[in-house]
């Protein structure tokens, strides 16, 4: 029994990986249902109270990382508040147009045009196009970084 349990743990965790290139698929809680998975198919005692506050404190900076990294750098490049919930919108819809590469292509382009249209000068719109881009790879590069923590964490308290 505890194999297949394992096997499902193992599972969710890359499966939580999926949601990088898929937005749709809400990353951090497929991790959560893997640590569900450990504690009602496996041990209720293993994972000690300070793991799961970690593992709160960590899922509130997954779901932040996304906000104030798009936040910080659309602002710094001049774009719209327009232009930030265009690329979020432009993210989701992306990943279902031309997966996986719609998640960049998508956003660059929606954003491009609406700052266009709000500000009307080329070098600003392409520049609030490209914050929405490193946005989105910084973001993402912070949330696998941070997954990669909670993971390690997971089998640290698990296996030690």
């Amino acid at each position: 029994m505890s194999i297949l349990v394992w096997t499902g743990i193992i599972l969710l965790f890359i499966t939580s990986f999926i949601g990088f290139v898929f937005p749709i698929v809400p990353s951090v809680l497929v991790l959560w249902a893997g640590f569900a998975l450990f504690y009602f198919g496996i041990s209720k005692e293993e994972l000690s109270a300070i793991f799961w506050i970690g593992m709160l404190l960590f899922t509130v900076l997954i779901f932040a990382a996304d906000f104030l990294v798009n936040s910080y750098f659309v602002k710094k490049y001049g774009g719209s508040q327009w232009g930030e919930w265009v690329g979020v919108i432009a993210i989701i819809a992306g990943s279902f147009i031309i997966p996986p590469f719609g998640i960049i292509v998508v956003p660059f382009a929606a954003v491009l045009v609406t700052e266009l249209i709000i500000q009307k000068n080329v070098k600003r719109a392409f520049l609030a196009a490209y914050a929405t881009l490193v946005a989105f790879l910084s973001g993402t590069l912070a949330k696998v970084v941070i997954q990669l923590i909670m993971i390690c964490w997971f089998f640290i308290e698990t296996f030690m």
